[in-house]
């Protein structure tokens, strides 16, 4: 298990809105309203919750894509990266220039991205297709560069938001197996996922997040036996 040390993360009390286009001035929609919790270095973090509670849009706040609408969310001078696959990818551009393009938007520079185009290629599989648009790809080769390209971001923090396992059956076995070697090395890693499984597996600690609100924080075992108890309930 890996140990908490130095707080690398700090929310309290934060909740974050958009507004629906409703009337003249749109009114606010709270994707979450009231979560607390700290981010130890060295760490992962599971986070659950039902559909539309507010988890991605609490990642892309962590990432710093988005500010807080209340409360507080402090970063202690760390290197933080939303692994999102398919970000910023354009169909008509070829799968070359999209990695180079989704890699920027994760943080890397042109130069960085373009000197991991080789093991870009390479993991993806798709050979020759690298240089064609990728409207030319299947769903499967799509989501295999998206993958490939998002794995080679190397941050401080690591938000990871349902993408183990992606692409076709084997690959999907494949960026599993490399997912899992990232999170049990020394990484700081904040893990979302509907998969009990792989929560209890990777994560040393887990925050249940219901209506926007952190209901419950703690070991794996006990935060996710209450959440199946209240799927049941519910």
């Amino acid at each position: 298990m890996k140990s908490k040390q130095q707080t690398v993360l700090s929310l309290h009390n934060t909740g974050s809105f958009y507004k629906r286009k409703r009337g003249v001035f749109g009114e606010p929609f709270w994707a979450f309203k009231d979560i607390s919790f700290d981010l130890y270095q060295g760490e992962t973090l599971g986070i659950i919750g039902r559909n539309g509670v507010g988890k991605s849009t609490l990642l892309r706040m962590m990432a710093g894509i988005t500010k807080p609408n209340k409360g507080t969310f402090v970063n202690y001078g760390y290197q933080v990266s939303l692994l999102s696959l398919q970000l910023g990818f354009i169909h008509y551009l070829s799968g070359r220039e999209n990695a180079v393009l989704s890699g920027m938007l994760m943080g890397l520079r042109k130069k960085e991205v373009k000197s991991k185009m080789d093991a870009i290629i390479e993991f993806s599989e798709l050979g020759d297709f690298i240089d064609q648009p990728i409207a030319t790809y299947s769903s499967g080769m799509v989501a295999r560069l998206g993958f490939s390209v998002a794995f080679q971001v190397d941050p401080d923090i690591l938000l990871i938001d349902e993408v183990l396992g992606v692409g076709d059956a084997e690959f999907s076995q494949k960026s599993a197996k490399v997912m899992q070697d990232k999170i049990h090395s020394n990484k700081t890693i904040v893990f979302v996922s509907h998969n009990a499984v792989l929560i209890q597996q990777l994560c040393n600690r887990v925050v249940w997040i219901e209506e926007g609100i952190s209901r419950v924080e703690g070991e794996p075992e006990s935060v996710l036996k209450e959440y199946h108890q209240f799927l049941h309930l519910a």
